[in-house]
């Protein structure tokens, strides 16, 4: 096996690799929209989406050319320095495209091949010249710039053009349906849905045809002369059935619509997307059995690259199954799906990304330029309001009890639009960014469905300006390394590429585990993510279980915190600060759910619903002097400030054994369900003032005989105090809960007794006399 046999080799392993991280990536594209509205079970939704993918991979065939003369022009390169530029590109595309993953941000395998291709062609280009002793401006003319602006200026296009129409089309029809859209499906669904299936049927199949690998010239001919009367019928026949099962069946006709819409979309994906991952692959061996053919393997040059190419249906599908595979199994791809339906989710709640001013400016500037209430008649704005009212939208929890993030209405006109323009640019065979599209499609109709409002808009303005600058960010990495590792390759050969291997496997496992971290961090905070609130009394059984977490974590916290100054430890530090932050974000989203269950609690019951309520300051108290410790541990530390002396840090360890006792017990009888023993909690709480009362007479004489500086009795003075100020508001919160655990615990045992047979005297007895451990 010659060198180049090697190189070829080498391209279609990375081909598999960068399938696997191209579709975890591109996943949300077609997974979004029916997991956002929890249209059907997960295993459906995958099942759809899989034929979707097949089917769509025997449409790419026409893009396969972008790959081979899209970028640069063949006619001007050799058989080993394609190689070079093909292998530079997809070492990138894989390191790239899996870093994404890792921190779930959704980005553009389109604009990631396109511009790793850009840049190993130019670095091959300038390096070819200046071995050759000619004028480095002449790379000009290797370069497709034409074709290239073209599809630079495409995918930019693209992010207006699918904000605009999705939020377009979403406002008419939720003006047509309204949020209680279930009573006027029957009058206009059918149409409305018939509609929705005839673009998707026009511009998948009559558009998406031109690039099929098993339609023929004849086919494509009778397709063309034939488009109204198919559009016609496709409209009927649709708008017929979906009639049908409104009047004979209890099919829901939105999730028949949003499965199609999966489908579609999953097709238009893997036809448009395809060539990002195995076009490059394609190329060298293209390139590789020109070559062979010829005298000078080495000094031919590619001009049988420019012709068109026709891909074997066998070696579509075969890529189709690695992506069908990864689908399934990748736990990445589920990552980067929950960014993108979180920044669209109809429900107000916690927000993953934080504002920023430049998100503040641009939706205060917004507001004040599309105010056009003013330029409406009365009775217009009167009707539209009516119509667009969602005050009233209570989403319907699934067979889980889980509350889909927005509606099906929603859900159908994402996949509509996106599946229409993805499918219209393969037709074009030009590269639009799928991710481009879809994101931009969801953001959109999240605006006009008033999803963004004023209290969640600059948090999702500034979630999609950091997805946006995402993808800024992957043009700009993907030109520099591919060029980069163009130039390494050109002038290393086979060593810099087995180098480059070794790299890139490394990159990967190290990624690998900094997802695990991330995800075992996501699935912890997700355990707080309070969905199913159709019940009060189950949802504040909940929150003790949230709220006996919060208060382990902050026990460690402590721990940590204090170690880490007593110790002048920055590692033990630099946990604590971890730590703090989980705090804090547990803490808002504790408080988010007390919201969503004060909604549902009894109006009448002022008393209960008040001093529920209280708990969201006592965890806010809670939450801002830990913050308090651990940046007062780490600023000193930081800045190399003068140990505690020794018996300050004696005290502030018995304080804080105190507070870390009484944050146990709190949180073992809340985890437990049990009735906190409040005289023992009590007794600690005051034995614990009493000890602060006299190690602050201690502090004062150190003060007076000037053996405590300013800055360590400051410090003392603070830890001392938030440290009580934690013990209190701990015992404040059992407070707060005593009754509601009580009846808790009263209702457990009566299901209980109602499921067990009758307990022998003697059983009455042990649990009679077990029962005083929960006596206050």
């Amino acid at each position: 096996m010659s060198l180049y046999e090697y190189g070829v080799f080498v391209l279609f392993a990375l081909a598999i690799c960068d399938l696997v991280v191209g579709v975890s990536n591109d996943a949300v594209n077609f997974l979004n929209s029916s997991v956002g509205s929890r249209v059907a079970p997960r295993r459906v939704i995958f099942a759809v989406a899989s034929l979707g993918i097949l089917a769509g991979v025997t449409f790419s065939s026409g893009m396969m050319e972008v790959a081979r003369k899209g970028i640069f022009n063949p006619q001007y390169f050799t058989m080993p320095e394609l190689m070079v530029v093909f292998l530079a590109v997809m070492l990138t595309d894989v390191i790239l495209l899996d870093l994404y993953n890792t921190f779930g941000m959704p980005t553009s395998t389109t604009v990631s091949i396109v511009f790793a291709l850009l840049g190993s062609a130019v670095a091959v280009s300038l390096l070819k010249l200046y071995d050759a002793g000619m004028s480095l401006s002449g790379f000009i003319d290797y370069i497709n710039t034409a074709k290239a602006l073209t599809i630079i200026f495409g995918i930019l296009l693209s992010v207006g053009v699918a904000f605009i129409v999705g939020a377009v089309v979403q406002f008419f029809s939720r003006l047509l349906f309204t949020f209680d859209f279930e009573t006027r499906l029957r009058r206009c669904g059918a149409l409305w849905g018939g509609m929705a299936l005839a673009a998707i049927t026009f511009f998948i199949l009559i558009k998406g045809a031109r690039g099929s690998s098993f339609i023929t010239v004849a086919m494509l001919d009778w397709i063309n002369g034939h488009t109204g009367l198919i559009l016609l019928v496709t409209f009927g026949l649709s708008a017929l059935l979906l009639q049908l099962l409104l009047a004979f069946t209890r099919v829901h006709i939105l999730r028949v619509v949003v499965l199609c819409g999966t489908f579609a979309l999953a097709m238009a994906f893997a036809a448009n997307d395809l060539v990002n991952f195995i076009g490059v692959p394609l190329a060298g061996m293209s390139a590789f059995r020109a070559a062979s053919g010829s005298d000078d393997p080495a000094g031919r040059t590619m001009e049988a690259l420019a012709q068109p190419v026709r891909v074997d249906t066998l070696v579509l599908l075969g890529a189709g199954a690695v992506m069908v595979a990864t689908l399934l199994i990748s736990r990445k791809a589920r990552t980067v799906t929950r960014t993108e339906v979180s920044l669209g989710r109809q429900e107000e709640g916690f927000e993953r990304f934080e504002s920023t001013r430049l998100s503040r400016i641009i939706v205060r500037t917004v507001a004040a330029l599309f105010n056009v209430s003013r330029f409406l008649s009365v009775r217009l704005k009167e009707v539209v309001l009516r119509r667009m009212d969602h005050g009233n939208y209570r989403p319907t929890p699934d067979r889980d009890g889980i509350v889909a993030s927005f509606d099906l209405i929603r859900a159908a006109v994402n996949l509509m639009v996106a599946s229409a323009l993805i499918a219209w640019a393969t037709s074009m065979k030009l590269p639009l960014s799928t991710t481009y599209v879809t994101f931009m499609v969801a953001m959109g109709t999240s605006l006009a469905d008033q999803a963004w409002g004023r209290d969640s808009a600059v948090y999702r303005v500034s979630g999609v300006l950091t997805v946006i600058g995402g993808w800024f960010f992957t043009a700009m990495m993907a030109f520099s390394v591919s060029l980069l590792f163009a130039v390494g390759i050109y002038l290393g050969g086979a060593p810099v590429v087995a180098g480059l291997l070794v790299l890139a496997g490394l990159l990967i496992a190290r990624t690998h585990l900094v997802h695990r971290r991330r995800e075992r961090a996501e699935q912890a905070t997700e355990v707080f993510n309070l969905r199913k609130i159709t019940d009060s009394t189950a949802a504040i059984g909940v929150t003790f279980d949230h709220a006996g977490i919060f208060l382990q974590e902050v026990g460690r916290v402590l721990e940590s915190g204090f170690d880490g100054l007593f110790q002048q430890n920055r590692q033990l530090l630099r946990s604590a600060r971890v730590g703090q932050r989980r705090i804090q974000l547990w803490s808002n989203i504790i408080v988010a759910n007390i919201f969503k269950v004060l909604r549902l609690l009894d109006r009448e019951d002022v008393v209960h619903t008040q001093r529920y309520a209280q708990t969201i300051s006592t965890l806010q108290e809670i939450s801002e002097s830990t913050r308090d410790i651990v940046l007062r541990a780490d600023l000193h530390v930081a800045n190399h400030h003068a140990d505690l002396l020794d018996v300050q840090v004696e005290e502030l360890r018995r304080i804080r054994q105190g507070v870390v006792d009484i944050l146990d017990l709190s949180s073992a009888a809340l985890l437990g369900k049990e009735r906190p023993k409040l005289r023992h909690i009590r007794a600690l709480a005051r034995d614990l003032k009493k000890l602060s009362q006299h190690f602050d007479r201690n502090q004062i004489k150190r003060i007076q005989d000037n053996s405590s500086k300013t800055r360590l009795s400051i410090l003392f003075y603070a830890f001392m105090w938030d440290a009580l100020k934690i013990a209190e508001q701990t015992k404040n919160l059992l407070d707060i809960f005593e009754e509601p655990l009580r009846a808790t615990i009263e209702t457990e045992r009566t299901d209980e007794a109602a499921a067990l047979p009758p307990a022998p005297a003697a059983r009455v007895l042990e649990t009679a006399a077990g029962s005083e451990r929960l006596e206050v």
